[in-house]
This record gives C-alpha cells, structure tokens and sequence, in this order.
C-alpha cells in the first residue's frame, strides 16, 4: 500500500524560531512523517531569512502564486490523499481547486487560533471594551472563518475553549472539529535535575514576536504597568525582553536605569527562559495557545500571566505560577515566584503535568491519526452530513473562483 501524501499549504514558510505557528505546523509535519506519511510544502509567500529549512526533514516546496492556474496542474499531478490549509484565508484562495481538481482529497483546516476572535479582541481593547459573542456575529472575519469551517471536511482547534466556543454558539457540528493542542514530548521524571536550577537563575523574561500586536501590547503594560510595580518591591531585579523581528519603536523601550532590556530575537528561546527564574506574560488579547507559555513549562520557568494568557491551555490542573488581570495582584506574585524556593519548584512542577497531561504528543497525535483515518474512511458520508458545507461549496465559493480567474486574466495582459 502506498504512504498516504499531505499536502501543506502554508499562508508563509514556518518560522519556528520566530512564532508559535511556526513550531505548530513543525509539530504536524513530524508527526505526519513518523506515520512514514510523504509531506510536501507550497505557499505562495515570499521566502523569509528566518524561514525553516524543510529540505532538512526531506520535505518537498512548491512556490506557488495567488490566482494561477498552474496550482490546478501541480495539485492534479501530486493528488495528494490529504491537503492541510494553513488558516481560513488558505483555504479562502485554494479550496475551491482543490475540490474541483482532487475531489477525493481530504481537505484540513488548520486554524491556528480563531482569527475571528483575536480580531474582535483586539478591536473591543482599543475601545476600552470586553468583546461579547454579539460582536463575534457582527464581525466580517468571523463569517468568512466559520464558512471556512464548514467548508473543510475537518478543523484542527488548537484550543478546547475555541471548540466549545464553535459548538456551543455557532452550533458547529463537533464531527466538523478536532481539539488538537499542541504535540509536545512528554517531559521524564527526572527532567527537573537536567535544567538549572532556582538558586543558578536570575533575571525576569518576556518573550515574543514583535509583529504580533498582542505582544506589542503585552510589552507595552510590562513597561507602563506591570514592571514599575516589580521594581518598586525588587529594586536590582532585572526584565530581558526577547522578540524577533524587533521594531524601533520596541528598542526605545530600553532603559538599563529601569532595569527594562530589549533583547530583540533570541537564538534559542528555551535557552534564555530556562536561565530566567519568572515569565511575565500580562496578555491583553489573543486567541489560541500561547507558544511562550508552553516554552516556560518546558523550560521549568513558572510564569505570570492573564486570564486569555492562559486560556485553553490549564483546564483543572494547577497553573505553572499565577494568573491575573489586576497588576498589583501580578507583581505580588511575580515577586514571590522570584524569591520563594519552594513556591517556585511546585509551580515548575505544575507546569510539568499540564505538559505531559494536555499536550503530549503521543496522545494528542493518536487523536489525530484516529480522525484522518475516520475521514478517509468514512469521507462521502461525512460530506453528505455537512449539508451546510454542501451549500458553500455550491454558493460561495463561486464568486471566489470566478474572482480569481478574472484576476488570472487581468494578470495575462
């Protein structure tokens, strides 16, 4: 029998020294590969300088561009058994050929996070409001993200709270969706005594990419907010703030008289955070998993966070150090985490168990297999339920295919 072929359109080339995107779609094209599955790469971005090298896991790439039918004659000669859309706009610009080229093929949606959420976040912060499902349903994105769900034969949702959301207010069908967090090696019992230890660490850390706005705002509050507080009661404490793709606006944030350093990109992230004794993460909006807060348990650094900081990512186990959304509540806590041995270890403890416990891969990786071979299975019955699928696909998809193609031609002359 022949090794099933993925096909992975990626909205730009992983970075995963740069995003948590990056190390996710990396996660998935290892686990596909130790199903000794073949694993191609095609997207239609710009090569980057800090884009991952896929050739090193023996990955094929396919430049392709937006509005071409030369994609139509690559995905027929490939026919992959399975095509992975990385976000909805992917799934946006190629589905409707996929469908029409390799009708069989199994279409993904990873999402990443729900952009329609982070978008509307973001939105309701910059007017000093809380978003609300109201605004969720008014949102263009939203209904572009949710037709794009229904679209797609499965969507891989990296958070649990982002599948209740899904199931429990739009009424998506839970056969439509798969909760799949991260795939992280599980972390061995003796783990703790190969990584320096409480009295070796110094410094607080903040870590992220500058381009993201939630980090940019997180770094914000640490400056105005957050930090004053922490240097108030830790006057020689010092807060290194890492981030690639660092702006110039970040670097004036530097001020070794506040104890406030700009880092820019750090080689090796989990290197810097298993050094640092506290992450400070005081994230405003977002959505998804937090990839900095995941380094931190693996790295045995507790952290202090918000209530979206750590969403979907603790379920009933004990958070790895303190969450917040007042600041004087953070600093205490920050500064107790920074001085008290024992409350440090049993956080880094706690952090260990939601590890090994939400985010092991072996686990999280069997759910997986379990759905694609379901799907590839069962896929002309799966289709016939997602009726509302069905309608998409007949409806919407038209204006977009026919778009593109009056683009193509625009494009010939």
């Amino acid at each position: 029998m022949q090794p099933n072929l993925v096909l992975i359109i990626g909205t730009v080339w992983p970075e995963p020294s740069s995003t948590a995107a990056g190390s996710r779609m990396l996660q998935l094209i290892q686990h596909f590969q130790l199903q000794k599955w073949k694993v191609v790469f095609a997207s239609s971005a710009s090569f980057s300088e800090f884009m991952f090298d896929l050739k090193l896991l023996d990955v094929a790439t396919y430049p392709i561009e937006l509005n071409n039918s030369a994609f139509d004659d690559l995905i027929q000669q490939l026919n992959p058994d399975f095509v992975v859309f990385d976000r909805f706009m992917t799934e946006e610009q190629y589905g409707w050929r996929v469908a029409e080229n390799c009708p069989k093929s199994i279409r993904i949606l990873n999402t990443e996070d729900l952009h329609f959420l982070r978008t509307v976040r973001q939105d309701c912060y910059k007017k000093n409001t809380i978003a609300t499902i109201y605004d969720m349903f008014k949102a263009e994105i939203t209904k572009r993200e949710i037709a794009s769900i229904y679209r797609s034969d499965c969507s891989l949702i990296i958070s649990k709270f982002e599948t209740e959301l899904l199931v429990n207010e739009f009424k998506i069908d839970s056969d439509l969706l798969l909760h799949l967090p991260f795939l992280i090696e599980p972390i061995a019992p003796n783990y703790s005594s190969k990584l320096p230890k409480f009295e070796e660490r110094q410094h607080f850390i903040s870590i992220g990419n500058f381009r993201h706005e939630p980090n940019w705002k997180t770094v914000l509050i640490l400056k105005e907010k957050l930090w004053p507080l922490i240097r108030k009661k830790l006057p020689k404490a010092e807060l290194h703030v890492y981030g690639s793709y660092i702006s110039e606006k970040a670097l004036q944030l530097h001020n070794v008289s506040e104890g406030f350093l700009v880092k820019g990109r750090a080689e090796s992230a989990k290197n810097q955070l298993a050094n640092a004794k506290v992450l400070l993460a005081p994230i405003p909006f977002g959505a998804g998993i937090k990839g900095k807060l995941t380094d931190a348990m693996e790295s045995g650094t507790p952290s202090v966070t918000t209530t979206i900081g750590a969403e979907g990512m603790h379920s009933n186990l004990n958070w790895n150090g303190f969450i917040s959304n007042d600041y004087e509540e953070m600093a205490n806590a920050a500064v107790v985490l920074y001085q008290d041995t024992k409350i440090w270890i049993k956080a880094q403890k706690n952090g260990f168990d939601i590890i090994n416990q939400l985010f092991n891969k072996d686990i999280n990786g069997q759910k997986l297999n379990e759905k694609l071979n379901y799907l590839k299975s069962n896929i002309n019955e799966t289709r016939s339920k997602n009726f509302i699928g069905q309608m998409l696909h007949h409806h919407s998809l038209k204006s977009t295919k026919y778009l593109s193609k009056w683009i193509e031609e625009k494009n010939k002359h």
